[in-house]
């Protein structure tokens, strides 16, 4: 059986988002904006932050991975790039969770390869508890404590993404 407690609600999560979308309207005031969501997790944050923005937004995503169940795997594994030519761009990196930065980290710094005007980075969750690289945030949700959460995009093994709100995630034997 799994069980969980609720560490976000729908309206807590609702009311970051709109702040968050308030923030990057309000920076990027006049510009237009690539967002790119790192798949799968941010999947739920990145369409609910983009719908909120009051600006011209060009999207696009990628797929990483550097998680097996609970567990880093202290390596990042593209399985797909952005297919926008980001050279130029004012690209806004969106993902769900920042934990160890190795994955962020390794993201920004091919992204930055690529020459964009600028690059900036929106995270929901931050579990600074584990950092290992240090990734400049710009826009953060929310700070958690270094536990394994699900919900809102969020999953094991592929399961729970589809929870409205976050949860801490315990999985009893």
């Amino acid at each position: 059986m799994i069980t969980g407690r609720p560490l976000f609600t729908t309206e807590q999560i609702n009311d970051k988002v709109a702040e968050l979308a308030q923030a990057i309207s309000r920076d990027y005031a006049g510009r237009e904006v690539l967002a790119i969501g790192i798949l799968k997790g941010a999947f739920m944050f990145f369409a609910d932050l983009i719908r909120a923005l009051k600006l011209p937004v060009t999207v696009d995503f990628m797929v990483a991975s550097s998680y097996f169940k609970t567990a880093s795997t202290g390596n990042t594994t593209l399985h797909y790039e952005p297919r926008e030519n980001v050279k130029g761009m004012h690209v806004l990196l969106i993902d769900d969770i920042i934990d160890t930065g190795v994955s962020l980290n390794y993201i920004r710094e091919m992204l930055l390869a690529r020459e964009p005007s600028s690059l900036k980075i929106c995270v929901l969750l931050d579990k600074k508890e584990r950092r290992l690289v240090d990734v400049p945030v710009d826009y953060l949700g929310f700070k958690i404590p270094n536990e394994f959460v699900v919900g809102y995009g969020l999953d094991y093994e592929n399961r729970y993404r589809n929870l409205p709100y976050i949860a801490v995630f315990k999985k009893e034997t």
